[in-house]
C-alpha cells in the first residue's frame, strides 16, 4: 500500500519540487521509502510513498524503471497473482530484478500492452509512462478499492491517490462542484468521477485512463464490467445450491490464501459476523499461525464482539487478541476532516479509524471482511424492500407515489417511519428506493440559501444522478446489490476503510472483493439464495453450517457503529456540533434550518448522521479553504 502522484505535459514541468510536496503530503500512505523520476525532459514526472509489504528490500523501491529504462511505474496496491504471472512471464524470456508484484506490472505491460490489467488480481491504482510511445497508463480494480484523482488543466493531466496531494498545487482552484455538493447531501458520497473540487475527477473503478502529453489527449474506458446475472440466456441448467457452496468455499479458500501473503505480519480482524469468521476458517487452512484481532468498546455493551469472536478464535486456535479501544472524542472530527479529503458521511469512519490504530501495533496488513454483503445481499434493507415489494407492490405506482409524497411534505425529517412511507413510491419493476438517508431535495434547497449560490440552483439534481445509474433488469434484488456495489461499496465503505486505515500505515486486504467471487456473486447466484423477505446472506450462511461451531450466531448482524444519537443529546459531542454549525460566521448553511436539525435532535428525531453529514463538511472546507 503506497501513495502515488504524477505530471504529465508537452511543455517541461518547471517545479519538481511542488511535485515533491505533493507526494509527502501522502507520508502517511508510505512512510517506508519515498522517491521521484522524470523524463530527460522533465514532460513527465512521477512521485512515489512506499509502505514496504512485498520485498522489503532496495529492489522494491519505485517509481520503478524497467531494465531497458523504457517503462516507469508508480503503484498503490498488490497483486495477490504476481507469482503465477511471474512464473508465465519468465517463461516468456521476462528477467527479474527483485521479487516485487510492481515488477511484474512492468513486465505484465510490456507483454500485453493496455490488456495488462485483465490478467491482474488485486487491488491497484497505477501510473506507467512507456517512453517508446510517449503516453502514460492509469489504471483502477475492478472493485475500486484504491483511490485514484486525476485533474486536466491547460494540456496536462495532475493525478495522485488522495486529493489533498493535488490541492497542494496552488493553482488549483478550490472551488466547490456544486452538483457533486448536491449528490454529497443526498447520498452522503460524490459517484462516480465526480469529485467535490470543480476541474477535479475520479478515475472510476474498473476503467484506464491514457494520457498523450505532446497531443493533449486523454482517453478514458473501462475494460471490466460486473456479468449478466444468472439465467440471461445462456441455456445451462440452474447449479444446486451445494453445488455454489462448495464454489463459493473454494473461490473463497483461495482468495483468502492468496492475501495472506506479505513480508511483514499479517492478521485478520475478526468481528465474529459471518464474512470475517468465514475468512478466519480459510486463512487457518492456509497458515500454521494466524492472528486474530477484536476491538472491544468500554460502556457500550451493543458494540461488544468479543465474546463471538471469542469462539471462532477458539474454535480454529487463532493467535487471538483483544484491543480495548479508547473512547471517541470530538477531537477526533478535525482530524478526519483531513484525512478524509473528499467528505463521507458514514460517523463509522471513527471506530474504523481506532480499529487500525491498535491493529497496527501488531501487524502491518490486516484482513478485513468489507464487499460480503454487497455481493450476497447481507443489508436489511434488501429484505425491507422485497417485503415492501410483496405487500405493496401491487398497488398502481402513482397511488403509492401520492403517499409517499405527502409523507416527505408532512413529516419532518428525522421522523420514525418516514423513509419507509417514502419508499413506497418506488416502481419495483424497473426502480429502486431513492436515497431517503441524507436530505430530501427540499431540506436541501433550505440549507444553502439562494443569495449564496444563485448561479447554481439549477444544480440541485441528485434525484437524477441516482436514477440514471439505476442497473437494468426486472429483479429488485439483484437491482438493488448491483447499484450498491457499484455505488455505496466503493464510494462510501472502500473510502472509509481506505483512509481511516492508510492514516495509520496500515493496509488493509477484502478477500470477499476477489474479482472471481465478485463474478460468481453477480453471474451464478440467483437472488433467492441471497436475500428474501425474512433472511439475508443465504448462501455465506450454508457455508457457515459447515465450517463454523454450532454455538455461531448466524442470524447476527454487526458493524462499527457509534451511538452518536444519544452522544449528541449530551455532552462534548452535543456542544462540538452545535458550536460548529452555529457559532461560526461564516458556515455556508442556513442558520435557521441548522438549529432546527439540532433541536429535533434532541427531541429524538433520527437526525445523527445528517448532522455529522454537515459538521464534517464545514470542518472540511475549512480545513481546505474551499470557496463557493
Amino acid at each position: 500500500m503506497c501513495g502515488i502522484v504524477g505530471k504529465a505535459s508537452g511543455a517541461a514541468i518547471t517545479d519538481l519540487h511542488l511535485l515533491e510536496v505533493q507526494r509527502d503530503s501522502l507520508h502517511h500512505r508510505g512512510p517506508d521509502d519515498c522517491g521521484l523520476w522524470s523524463t530527460a525532459d522533465r514532460c513527465v514526472a512521477l512521485g512515489h510513498r512506499r509502505l514496504a509489504i512485498i520485498d522489503l528490500s532496495p529492489g522494491g523501491h519505485q517509481p520503478m524503471a524497467d531494465p531497458r529504462g523504457e517503462l516507469c511505474i508508480v503503484f498503490n496496491g498488490e497483486i495477490y497473482n504476481f507469482r503465477e504471472l511471474r512464473t508465465e512471464l519468465e517463461g516468456q524470456g521476462h528477467v527479474f530484478r527483485s521479487r516485487s508484484d510492481t515488477e511484474v506490472i512492468l513486465a505484465a505491460y510490456r507483454e500485453w500492452d493496455l490488456d495488462c490489467v485483465q490478467h491482474l488480481n488485486g487491488m491497484f491504482a497505477f501510473a506507467l509512462y512507456d517512453t517508446r510511445c510517449r503516453r502514460l497508463f492509469l489504471a483502477r480494480d475492478r472493485a475500486g478499492e484504491k483511490p485514484l484523482f486525476y485533474r486536466l488543466s491547460n494540456g496536462a493531466l495532475s493525478f495522485a491517490s488522495e486529493l489533498k496531494a493535488l490541492m497542494a498545487d496552488p493553482t488549483l482552484m478550490r472551488r466547490i462542484d456544486p452538483e457533486s455538493l448536491d449528490c454529497y447531501l443526498s447520498f452522503g458520497y460524490i459517484p462516480g468521477d465526480r469529485c467535490i473540487l470543480s476541474g477535479v475527477n475520479k478515475l472510476p473503478a474498473g476503467h484506464m485512463l491514457t494520457f498523450e502529453p505532446d497531443r493533449g489527449r486523454c482517453q478514458i474506458r473501462r475494460y471490466w464490467r460486473l456479468p449478466a446475472p444468472p439465467g440471461s440466456g445462456s441455456g445451462n441448467a440452474a447449479p444446486k445450491p451445494s453445488e455454489l457452496v462448495e464454489e463459493l468455499e473454494s473461490l473463497l479458500e483461495d482468495a483468502v490464501r492468496r492475501q495472506l501473503i506479505a513480508d511483514v505480519p499479517v492478521g485478520i480482524l475478526l468481528s465474529g459476523g459471518v464474512d470475517s469468521s468465514l475468512t478466519t476458517a480459510m486463512a487457518v487452512r492456509a497458515a500454521a499461525q494466524v492472528k486474530t484481532f477484536t476491538i472491544r468498546f468500554p460502556g457500550s455493551a451493543r458494540l461488544d464482539e468479543t465474546e463471538h469472536a471469542r469462539l471462532i478464535a477458539c474454535h480454529f486456535g487463532t493467535s487471538h487478541t483483544e484491543l480495548v479501544a479508547e473512547p471517541s472524542t470530538v477531537v477526533l472530527m478535525p482530524l478526519l476532516a483531513r484525512q478524509f479529503d473528499e467528505p463521507v458521511v458514514d460517523s463509522s469512519m471513527i471506530p474504523t479509524f481506532l480499529v487500525s490504530r491498535l491493529v497496527r501495533q501488531g501487524c502491518t496488513v490486516a484482513l478485513g471482511g468489507d464487499g460480503g454483503d454487497e455481493l450476497f445481499g447481507g443489508y436489511r434493507h434488501y429484505s425491507r424492500w422485497l417485503r415492501l415489494q410483496q405487500q405493496a407492490g401491487w398497488l398502481p405506482v402513482a397511488w403509492r407515489g401520492a403517499l409517499a409524497q405527502l409523507a416527505g411534505g408532512l413529516l419532518p425529517v428525522g421522523t420514525r417511519g418516514r423513509t419507509r412511507l417514502q419508499e413506497l413510491g418506488t416502481d419495483f419493476r424497473a426502480g429502486l428506493p431513492l436515497s431517503a438517508t441524507g436530505f430530501d431535495r427540499k431540506m436541501r434547497q433550505r440549507l444553502l440559501p439562494r443569495e449564496l449560490w444563485p448561479e447554481h440552483a439549477g444544480s440541485v439534481r441528485a434525484e437524477t444522478v441516482q436514477r440514471s445509474r439505476i442497473p437494468g433488469g426486472v429483479n429488485l434484488l439483484d437491482r438493488a446489490t448491483r447499484m450498491d456495489f457499484q455505488n455505496y461499496l466503493v464510494e462510501d465503505i472502500l473510502v472509509k476503510v481506505d483512509r481511516a486505515s492508510m492514516l495509520n500505515s496500515l493496509e488493509v486486504r477484502a478477500p470477499w472483493l476477489d474479482y472471481r467471487i465478485i463474478e460468481f456473486a453477480f453471474a451464478r447466484v440467483p437472488p433467492h439464495l441471497k436475500a428474501s423477505g425474512t433472511s439475508r446472506k443465504i448462501l455465506p450462511k450454508q457455508l457457515c453450517r459447515k465450517l463454523l461451531p454450532s454455538g455461531f450466531d448466524i442470524h447476527r448482524k454487526q458493524g462499527f457503529n457509534l451511538p452518536l444519537a444519544s452522544w449528541l443529546r449530551s455532552g462534548d459531542w452535543g456542544d462540538y456540533f452545535r458550536q460548529v454549525l452555529l457559532d461560526a460566521r461564516d458556515t455556508w448553511f442556513d442558520r435557521g434550518c441548522l438549529a432546527g436539525l439540532l433541536d429535533a435532535q434532541q427531541k429524538g428525531r433520527s437526525n445523527s448522521e445528517r448532522l455529522f453529514a454537515l459538521v464534517l463538511f464545514e470542518l472540511w472546507r475549512r480545513e481546505y479553504r474551499v470557496s463557493f
